[in-house]
C-alpha cells in the first residue's frame, strides 16, 4: 500500500495561519506563507544537521525526512519532526539539550 492517503491532509501549524479580520499574522498572502514555510525548513535543517538528517517540503503540504543512507519518511506536520527523527536515528533528539545548543552556537559563530 502506498502512503499517499496519509499525506493528503494539511499542515495545521500555527505559523501557517491565514490572515483573518481581528487576528494578527505576518502571513498576509500566499507568498509570505511560502516564505515562512521555507524559513522553517531551513531552521529545521540546521538543527538536524548534527544527526546527518535533512528535511524537505513535499508538494507544499507534507515533509520528507531523509538520512544519508537514503532512508526516508513522509509526514504531514512539523509537529511530527522530532519523533520521526528519533525513530530514524534510533537515538533521542532533544533540541533543548544544553550540550546540543552549545555545539549549535559554536557552529553558528564559526560560520559568521
Amino acid at each position: 500500500m502506498c502512503s499517499l492517503c496519509g499525506v493528503l491532509g494539511c499542515d495545521d501549524h500555527w505559523t501557517s495561519a491565514i490572515a483573518r479580520p481581528g487576528v494578527y499574522t505576518r502571513n498576509t498572502d500566499r507568498l509570505n506563507r511560502r516564505r515562512e514555510a521555507a524559513n522553517r525548513i531551513k531552521l529545521a535543517n540546521v538543527l538536524l544537521e548534527p544527526r546527518r538528517l535533512k528535511i524537505a517540503e513535499w508538494q507544499g503540504a507534507s515533509y520528507v525526512l531523509s538520512s544519508p543512507t537514503g532512508r526516508t519518511q513522509v509526514f504531514e506536520s512539523l509537529a511530527h519532526l522530532w519523533p520521526e527523527a528519533e525513530a530514524m536515528t534510533g537515538r533521542a533528539l532533544d533540541p533543548l539539550d544544553p550540550d546540543f545548543l552549545e555545539r549549535l552556537k559554536q557552529r553558528i559563530e564559526a560560520a559568521s
